[in-house]
């Protein structure tokens, strides 16, 4: 990692969670310009599924996302608008582990709506990059990261949080 990047939090799943947390009881620190999430993720439900982010415990169609996709044998892109699942971030694999990452930019800004731009690939399915927007002012004090349908990340399941200082 780059100088720039300070670890704030490192989380390794000991048995499978519907859900994982940063900031949880405080806050995440709001001494960074910019946060970088780094995941290594896989689900044990057998289905793939995507992976999503929400911002400060809001749950309300404030999120929106587009996204491109390749599979080795087709590619494609996509957009969801107004919805209240959170910002796809990731994709979860049931088989193998995916290495995913995601930026939040100028999260502690509190007159600007909030961005983000994410890589996910599995090496046997899919590669997939976005950018979302979460359209509210709020400054991210805490976020969680959930699967869709609900599905669980399994046990050694990897999320690291770095902060990026200024420059």
């Amino acid at each position: 990692m780059a100088a720039t990047y300070e670890p704030i939090a490192t989380t390794t799943l000991g048995s499978a969670q519907s859900s994982v947390t940063f900031g949880s009881g405080g806050t995440i620190p709001q001494t960074y310009t910019d946060l970088i999430c780094v995941m290594s993720i896989k689900n044990g439900s057998g289905t793939n599924y995507n992976t999503y982010v929400r911002f400060n415990d809001v749950t309300s169609s404030d999120y929106s996302v587009t996204y491109l996709y390749g599979t080795g044998s087709s590619a494609g892109s996509g957009r969801d608008t107004s919805t209240s699942n959170g910002i796809r971030v990731g994709y979860s694999n049931a088989g193998d582990f995916s290495t995913n990452i995601f930026h939040i930019f100028n999260y502690t800004n509190s007159t600007t709506y909030k961005t983000t731009l994410a890589r996910a690939n599995d090496n046997a399915s899919i590669v997939v990059a976005n950018v979302g927007l979460w359209r509210r002012t709020d400054y991210i004090n805490r976020f969680t990261l959930v699967n869709e349908a609900g599905a669980n990340f399994s046990a050694g399941s990897t999320f690291t949080l770095y902060g990026i200082k200024a420059a």
